[in-house]
């Protein structure tokens, strides 16, 4: 048996350790074969494929990114994209795939197994940990890390200027990078997208840390609006494949209005795409091998058009249309636990 592997959409610390555990367990358990396409879903497309052997595996459980390569490529924007990736699985003689990805990369991995019979077997990967099927992706914990990291230096800077500092992180509909970091690393306003912030009461929590003697941080997430209306940021006119905009520049606005509003100079720092480069922690390496050695094996038991998944400490398989059919957000009770903290 021969199976593909692909990992699309952003990058992001654990997808090395997937493809290792598959190919590890596939080879030595299974004895089967194994095919990476690179890019993404622009691998199968295109036909760009690279030899997956244990040898070509050894040495990448530390290392982030992906040795496959990925992008944001849809292949229902292509043209006779459906048409092509079936092609090309047929010529490389792949029987199945496992496809590791987010919202996007796993919701074409669904429609391609029930509108066309391609064989998917799907590994939820995202720094956002917004996948409603799974207690957690890999990815997000690296991620947190990073940014309560930053948010602890960040205090030191502030307080010895005595100014604000705004911390944007990504979460582009949900803000659990926010929420976990900002929680974590002592922050004194968290906004998410869940919650349409109010600036005056940001700026009440502001002045009222200054009034303490204290420099506050603020992380907001890329997505977070305010109440009165949508922000039209920078990017506002780029779109992805899957239609989604390049959000940034919610945490410099924000900067600017606190600064105005108060009469404190407030700074801003876009973490970026720091949150999801590097190695990946102790968790997400964990995780992130666990559901490559549950994904070979629910190829080997014939389930596809499922999802590994996280329940509880279990590894557990679900239909990838569940597990894309919407986001898990941050819910009102976890919100109100953190805002004991603002101000």
């Amino acid at each position: 048996m021969r199976v593909g592997l692909l990992t699309g959409g952003g990058d992001c610390p654990g997808l090395n350790a997937v493809i290792r555990a598959v190919v590890r367990k596939g080879v030595q358990d299974y004895g089967y074969d194994f095919t990476g396409y690179r890019d993404g879903w622009r691998g199968p497309l295109q036909g760009s494929v690279s030899r997956l052997d244990i040898p070509a595996v050894r040495g990448i459980l530390p290392r982030g990114g992906t040795i496959l390569g990925s992008s944001r490529t849809n292949p229902f924007k292509e043209p006779d994209g459906v048409r092509r990736i079936r092609e090309n699985l047929a010529k490389d003689e792949v029987d199945a795939l496992i496809v590791i990805g987010g919202e996007d990369t796993l919701g074409v991995a669904a429609r391609l197994h029930e509108e066309h019979g391609v064989r998917c077997v799907g590994v939820p990967k995202t720094i956002d940990n917004d996948l409603s099927a799974t207690d957690y992706t890999f990815g997000f914990d690296t991620a947190v890390n990073i940014a309560t990291e930053a948010i602890d230096r960040l205090h030191t800077t502030a307080e010895s200027h005595m100014r604000v500092l705004v911390v944007e992180v990504m979460g582009r509909h949900a803000g659990w990078i926010a929420l976990h970091s900002g929680l974590a690393g002592g922050a004194n306003v968290i906004l998410i997208p869940e919650q349409r912030f109010d600036l005056d009461e940001v700026c009440g929590w502001v002045t009222s840390r200054f009034r303490a003697s204290y420099a506050p941080i603020v992380v907001v997430a890329e997505g977070a609006m305010p109440r009165d209306g949508d922000l039209v940021l920078k990017d506002a006119a780029a779109h992805d494949s899957f239609g989604h905009v390049r959000l940034s520049g919610v945490g410099e606005w924000l900067a600017k209005e606190i600064e105005s509003r108060t009469g404190k100079e407030a700074r801003t720092t876009v973490l970026g795409h720091v949150q999801r480069g590097g190695t990946p922690s102790a968790f997400d390496r964990w995780l992130a091998t666990r559901f490559g050695l549950h994904a070979i094996t629910a190829v080997r038991d014939g389930e596809y058009g499922r999802m590994v998944a996280l329940r509880g400490p279990d590894v557990v398989r679900v239909p990838l249309r569940e597990a894309t059919a919407r986001l898990k957000t941050v819910p009102d009770a976890l919100y109100a636990e953190a805002r004991t903290f603002f101000g």
